[in-house]
């Protein structure tokens, strides 16, 4: 298996995780667990659709000791404005400097007074040959294993390609954009990352990554609920004696049930392929529930892998110890208190923790080593049996390794992974088979092109034989022979349906595309319309409608459709080349070369935009620019037949 595989085992796309959330201690003995069966809870803010997010300032209103220890916490301090203050970088010139030798771009951080930017460079000859500069908004991560960069264009948000690393006191490569795997400026933050590195936020929910409003930091109801029934009853007296009886306005996460606790900690430290159940969000999950009831969330499972572990995997590797297997009680809140930094959690805290169950009467260890070796680590538990392992997700970190064992695996003796064994569900011991296939997809679509794992998605498709499950599969069948490339299956599967029938936007996408791909664009514009009928905001779904549009000679239409992308991001590459190009096409060639040039500048190597400008140089009489245009093209993607041509025709005259 590659290095690249094995860094890319789960959630590059992730920015990075923030210290644990977890719960201070265990459900004490004869207290009410409350019923958590599906959909009812004696925890009123778990089910009641009137409950709301009141905000942590509401709750700061009436517990400011407990809201100034948790600000200072990872998840308190998870998500913030660009400020000096913020950033825990290095921006001296001996580091703030990082080469992308793949792509052959240098990246340089700086501040110009209090506003943060990232420039981007090429040199050529000694000569600056391509400048962009971005400013950043945000600041992504505590500072305590990393600071990543995420900017604002008009609401639609992306990551920068440079990540400040603190342990190694470093700036490189953000973790996903090595070995040419770069995305530049041009990496979507999705729900789903930000939904697990900051408060929810508010969200247009027919896009990819527009927000109208973001939180700073995890906020009080991320682990306890939506706060508005508690606020309520508080503001009009109600009485409740909470030392004879919870107040189930609100739920308190030390009186869940075991797994219930894990369940809350889970939702972002089981960093995973996160298949979201039907009609189902990212902000449907509350405490209280069960995590499957939204998602279920898949880990690849691997031969000679034990010492392999993700950033944020912290419950999977819990839950593969024998203490969590053995226990039946143990949860992240038997070691950990989220209101509480992990810097100023006393080390006796995890000790005593340990010697809960591996203590005698007398307090004394049960420790099998000896005297002598144990004071070489001051008798601590977790330096021997939880010691600090680098991440394969996320360079120059390494966090602690809650896969407790006897023998942890030692760095001599790391392991090789020599099979993969399949995706393993951490959250729910029986997914559904359809279920499971998405999870094979998913993983296919993010970080292992492996022909095997369609197949797996496939055999799994095929044990739903009921005629619910049938109607269902249409979408995952679908998008798995979509995966394969088998865009007449595709099709065959679409001729049974309409447009307007389709609820979900991918699916109607991949119809469209599988149209376009075998030349049938009348086909594929009614398929790619309906996917931006669903998300407008899909500023990549929104182009490819409009090149379908240009395809079967509808120019106005199109026009408009590019217009509209560029005027939500003035920053959209192939957007910016299809207006130089329609411009061109009518023989605007100021307005052709504006927008042609504003690709460049933001794209320098972008194949068809430098087949546009070969084509606007040849036209306007500019032989050796067009030649210059096209030999870089070909320097950056010399398997491009069309520059190949176009060179050997400029040859001739």
């Amino acid at each position: 298996m590659s290095s690249r595989l094995l860094r890319s085992v789960l959630l590059v796309v992730a920015l990075f995780a923030i210290t644990l959330p977890l719960f201070f201690c265990n459900n004490p003995a004869g207290k009410d667990d409350g019923d958590n069966t599906h959909e009812t809870s004696l925890w009123r803010n778990v089910y009641d659709t009137s409950a709301h997010y009141v905000g942590m300032q509401t709750c700061r209103g009436c517990h400011e000791s407990v809201y100034e220890t948790f600000i200072q916490t990872g998840m308190g301090q998870s998500f913030g404005f660009a400020t000096k203050e913020k950033s825990a970088a290095d921006f001296s010139a001996a580091h703030a400097l990082v080469y992308d030798s793949a792509l052959d771009y240098y990246y340089k951080p700086y501040w110009d007074h209090d506003s943060f930017y990232i420039m981007e460079f090429r040199v050529e000859g000694g000569d600056t040959v391509h400048k962009r500069v971005q400013k950043v908004n945000y600041v992504v991560g505590s500072g305590q294993h990393t600071n990543s960069h995420i900017f604002n264009n008009n609401g639609y948000l992306y990551q920068a390609p440079i990540t400040f690393y603190t342990q190694k006191h470093r700036w490189d490569l953000a973790p996903g954009f090595e070995k040419g795997a770069s995305s530049r400026f041009q990496r979507l933050i999705e729900i789903e990352c930000m939904s697990c590195h900051n408060g929810y936020p508010e969200f247009v929910s027919n896009s990819e990554n527009k927000y109208t409003a973001l939180k700073t930091g995890i906020d009080c109801e991320r682990c306890h609920g939506p706060g508005s029934l508690h606020v309520l009853e508080r503001q009009n007296n109600t009485p409740i004696d909470t030392s004879k009886t919870p107040d189930y306005t609100i739920v308190n996460p030390r009186r869940l049930p075991t797994e219930l606790q894990n369940n809350v900690c889970q939702r972002c430290h089981l960093q995973g392929i996160a298949v979201l159940n039907d009609g189902k969000t990212f902000f449907d999950f509350h405490p209280g529930m069960k995590l499957s009831e939204v998602m279920n969330v898949f880990m690849p499972e691997y031969e000679g892998a034990q010492d392999k572990m993700i950033m944020a995997s912290h419950v999977e590797r819990m839950k593969k110890s024998q203490c969590y297997v053995q226990s039946g009680k143990m949860s992240c809140i038997t070691c950990h208190n989220p209101h509480v930094s992990v810097k100023f959690t006393p080390r006796a805290q995890y000790l005593n923790a340990c010697q809960g169950c591996h203590g005698n009467a007398n307090g004394q260890h049960q420790c099998t080593e000896t005297a002598q070796v144990r004071a070489t680590k001051n008798n601590d538990c977790v330096t021997c049996h939880m010691p600090h392992n680098s991440s394969i997700d996320i360079p120059h970190v390494a966090v602690t390794d809650h896969f407790i064992r006897k023998r942890p695996v030692e760095d001599s003796m790391k392991q090789k992974i020599t099979a993969f064994l399949g995706l393993k569900c951490f959250n729910n011991n029986s997914p559904d088979a359809i279920t499971t296939a998405r999870g094979y997809m998913e993983f296919y679509e993010r970080y292992a092109q492996s022909k095997g794992l369609l197949d797996s998605a496939l055999l799994y498709l095929g044990k739903q034989n009921d005629i619910e499950a049938a109607k269902k599969q249409n979408r995952d069948y679908i998008r798995v022979y979509y995966l394969l490339n088998d865009y007449q299956r595709v099709t065959s599967y679409a001729a049974q349906l309409q447009p307007a029938t389709i609820n979900d936007a991918w699916t109607a996408y991949r119809i469209g595309e599988a149209y376009y791909q075998l030349q049938q664009p009348d086909s594929a514009l009614p398929w790619y319309h309906r996917a931006t009928e669903l998300w407008k905001y899909s500023l990549d779904f929104e182009n490819k409608y409009g090149i379908c549009l240009l395809a079967v000679k509808k120019v106005p239409e199109a026009l408009a459709v590019f217009q509209f992308v560029v005027g939500e991001n003035p920053n959209h590459v192939s957007a910016n080349t299809n207006l130089g190009f329609i411009y061109m096409q009518q023989g605007n060639n100021t307005m052709s070369y504006d927008y042609m040039m504003r690709a460049n500048q933001l794209d320098p190597d972008y194949e068809q935009n430098l087949i546009n400008l070969a084509v606007w140089y040849h036209s306007n009489h500019q032989p050796d620019r067009a030649r210059k245009s096209l030999e870089h093209l070909l320097k950056k993607h010399p398997g491009n037949e069309r520059a190949k041509a176009m060179l050997a025709d400029l040859g001739n005259f």
